[in-house]
C-alpha cells in the first residue's frame, strides 16, 4: 500500500512526541483515591453530621438508616462513635470512625505505607457549600498523616454537579489548595506539582460542561505550573458511550488520562475484553500524544460478589502492567458506600452488626484477613516497579499464613507493629501519662504509673490471638532521660484473665545514646493476644515508663 504525504506528517508529528514521563510520584507509582469523608456526630467536625454513614445524617447509622455496603474492621482506631446496629456478631458494639480523626487518618495512612501504597489523591468535591469547612480540614488533616508516613497526596477535583465549577474551582486553588505544595509530601511528577480533575466530558447531565469550557480550566491549571491528571470516561478516546463528543482535544491537553472503570468490569472476563478493547488501543493513543496513562484496578464491590477472593483485583493488576501503563489508580481506599474499598473490611459476619444484610471479606466461601486486599495491592504495586515478574497467577494468599480462626487472624508482615493504636490498659497512670500513649506512634508522649508504688503494669490487646515474637520497648529520645534499667516480666493471655510467664523478670536497660530503646525476644512459637508488662523497678524513676510498647511477629 503506498504511504500518503498525511501519513508522512502524522509519523513524523508522532516521532517528536515526548516519550512517557520518567518515574515520579504518580509515574510509576500506585496512588489510591481517598475520600476521608466519614464524620459523626460528636467529632467536631464542623459538618456535625453522620457524613457518608447514613442517608439521614442527623441521625445515627442503622440497618433502617444505612449508606454503606461494607463494615470496616474497626480494631485499629482508638476514637469510635456508637452506632444504631445492633451489636457485631461477637457480641462487641457496632462502632464506625470520623475521618475528621486525626488518629483515623494516621492510621490509614500507615496502612498505605505498609502495603505500598505511594500516593494518595484527596478527593475534593465542591468546597462551596455546607460541606466546604469539614474538607479544608480534612485536607490538612491528610497532609499531616502523609508528612508522617513518608506518602505523597495530591488534590483531585471532583467536577461532579459543581454548578459554577469554572470560576470556582481556580478560586479555590488559589485561596487554599495550592498552599498544600509547600508540603514535602505533595505529590509531583516532571517536577510540577499534581492536581487532578475529575468528570469532564462525562456525558450525563452532573457534568454539562462543553470542551472549550473544560480545556480552559486544564490550560490554566497547566498555567499555574501543575501537571493535571484527567479522570475521564472509559470511551474518552472513542468520544461514544459515557464520553460527549467533540472532547479529543480537551482529552489529549491533560498530562495524564486515567479513564474511570467502576460499573464497567465485574469479572476477570471483564478485565480481559477491555484490556483488549479499550486499555491496548488506549495506550497506543497516549503514547502517540505524549500522554501518561493511569487505569483503574478495582477490588470489586463486595454486595456485588466481585471480588472472587482477590482473583478478580489481581487480573486487572497482570492487564494493566502488561499494557505499560506508567501508574495504576485504585478505585478506591476507603469507599465503604460503593463497597470498593481497599482498607481493612470485617472478615467474617462476627466483625459485622448483627441483622443489617452487610457481607464481610468471605461472602463467597473463601476467609480473608481483614487487610487481603491491602497485601494485595502491595503485590500489584511491586509487580508494575518491576520488583517481581509479570504473573497472571495471584501472588498473594486470601490468608497471610496458617488457617482462619473467629474471626480469623490477620497477619501482617513482620515489620508491622501489632500493638500500634490497639486497646490498652494499666494498673494506674500518673496525671496525663495514660496506656494510650505507650501504642500511639509518638516517640515523646509515655505511660508513666503511679510513683513509689510497684509493682505495676502495662498491657495491650492485639485484637485476635496472634504470633508474637519480640516486643520493643522505647522511652522518649530526648537526652534529658538519662540511661535507666527497668526491671519487667512479660506475661500473655488468650482471654484478658489468665496469664501466664513468657519471659521471667529481668533488666531492660535504656540509654539515651543507642536511641531509649529495649528489646525482649519471646520464646520460639508465643502466641497470645494479649500482652502484659509488669515493672517492679526503674533505677531512673520510681515508677514504670514507656513510651513505646511495640510487638511484632518476628
Amino acid at each position: 500500500m503506498a504511504v500518503t504525504g498525511t501519513q508522512l506528517l502524522r509519523a513524523a508529528d508522532a516521532a517528536v512526541v515526548p516519550a512517557a514521563s520518567p518515574a515520579g510520584d504518580v509515574v510509576g507509582k500506585i496512588t489510591v483515591g481517598y475520600q476521608g469523608w466519614f464524620a459523626c456526630i460528636g467529632d467536631g467536625a464542623p459538618i456535625n453530621g453522620w457524613w457518608h454513614w447514613s442517608q439521614n445524617w442527623s441521625q445515627a447509622p442503622s440497618t433502617s438508616n444505612n449508606a454503606i455496603k461494607a463494615w470496616p474492621d474497626m480494631r485499629e482506631y482508638t476514637h469510635v462513635y456508637q452506632t444504631g446496629y445492633a451489636a457485631l456478631g461477637n457480641g462487641q458494639p457496632a462502632t464506625l470512625f470520623s475521618s475528621y480523626d486525626q488518629q483515623t487518618v494516621d492510621t490509614h495512612f500507615l496502612w498505605m505505607q505498609q502495603n505500598g501504597c505511594d500516593t494518595a489523591a484527596l478527593q475534593r468535591f465542591n468546597p462551596n457549600s455546607s460541606e466546604g469547612p469539614t474538607r479544608d480540614a480534612m485536607a490538612a488533616k491528610v497532609r499531616s498523616s502523609a508528612e508522617t508516613y513518608g506518602r505523597k497526596f495530591y488534590i483531585m477535583y471532583d467536577a461532579t454537579g459543581w454548578t459554577n465549577m469554572q470560576s470556582e474551582m481556580k478560586a479555590d486553588w488559589t485561596n487554599k489548595m495550592s498552599a498544600h505544595t509547600a508540603s514535602s509530601a505533595y505529590a509531583r511528577q516532571n517536577g510540577k506539582p499534581v492536581v487532578c480533575i475529575w468528570g469532564f466530558g462525562f456525558n450525563d447531565a452532573n457534568h454539562p460542561w462543553d470542551a472549550a469550557t473544560c480545556l480552559d480550566v486544564i490550560n490554566w491549571f497547566k498555567g499555574q505550573g501543575c501537571y493535571v491528571i484527567g479522570g475521564v470516561p472509559r470511551e474518552w478516546r472513542t468520544g461514544v458511550g459515557g464520553s460527549r463528543a467533540g472532547f479529543s482535544g480537551t482529552y489529549h491537553a491533560f498530562n495524564m488520562i486515567s479513564p474511570w472503570m467502576v460499573g464497567a468490569i465485574g469479572n476477570a472476563a471483564d478485565s480481559d475484553s477491555v484490556y483488549q478493547n479499550i486499555n491496548v488501543p488506549d495506550q497506543a493513543d497516549c503514547n502517540a500524544n505524549g500522554v501518561d496513562y493511569q487505569p483503574c484496578v478495582l477490588p470489586g464491590d463486595v454486595s456485588g460478589n466481585q471480588r472472587a477472593h482477590g482473583d478478580f483485583m489481581w487480573r486487572q493488576f497482570y492487564n494493566m502492567v502488561r499494557v505499560g501503563a506508567q501508574g495504576i489508580y485504585i478505585s478506591m481506599f476507603d469507599e465503604y458506600g460503593e463497597g470498593n474499598q481497599i482498607a481493612k473490611t470485617a472478615e467474617t459476619q462476627a466483625g459485622v452488626p448483627a441483622g443489617s444484610g452487610l457481607l464481610a471479606l468471605d461472602a463467597d466461601g473463601t476467609a480473608c484477613s481483614s487487610d487481603y486486599y491491602l497485601r494485595l495491592t502491595a503485590d500489584g504495586g511491586r509487580m508494575l516497579k518491576g520488583q517481581i515478574a509479570l504473573t497472571a497467577t495471584r501472588p498473594t494468599s486470601p490468608t497471610a499464613a496458617g488457617g482462619p480462626t473467629t474471626p480469623p487472624p490477620t497477619t501482617p508482615p513482620p515489620s508491622t507493629d501489632l500493638a500500634l493504636h490497639q486497646p490498652t490498659s494499666e494498673s494506674s497512670h500518673t496525671q496525663v501519662y495514660s496506656s494510650g500513649n505507650a501504642v500511639d506512634g509518638d516517640p515523646n508522649t509515655y505511660w508513666e504509673s503511679a510513683n513509689n508504688a510497684f509493682p505495676q503494669w502495662l498491657q495491650v490487646d492485639l485484637g485476635s490471638t496472634r504470633a508474637v515474637g519480640r516486643i520493643v520497648l522505647t522511652l522518649p529520645p530526648a537526652t534529658a532521660w538519662g540511661t535507666r534499667t527497668q526491671t519487667i516480666t512479660v506475661s500473655g493471655s488468650t482471654d484478658g484473665s489468665s496469664f501466664a510467664t513468657l519471659l521471667g523478670s529481668a533488666g531492660y536497660t535504656f540509654n539515651p545514646a543507642t536511641g531509649n530503646t529495649a528489646t525482649a525476644t519471646l520464646p520460639s512459637g508465643s502466641s497470645t493476644r494479649y500482652l502484659r508488662l509488669t515493672f517492679t523497678a526503674n533505677t531512673g524513676w520510681p515508677a514504670g515508663q514507656a513510651s513505646g510498647f511495640q510487638v511484632y511477629a518476628s
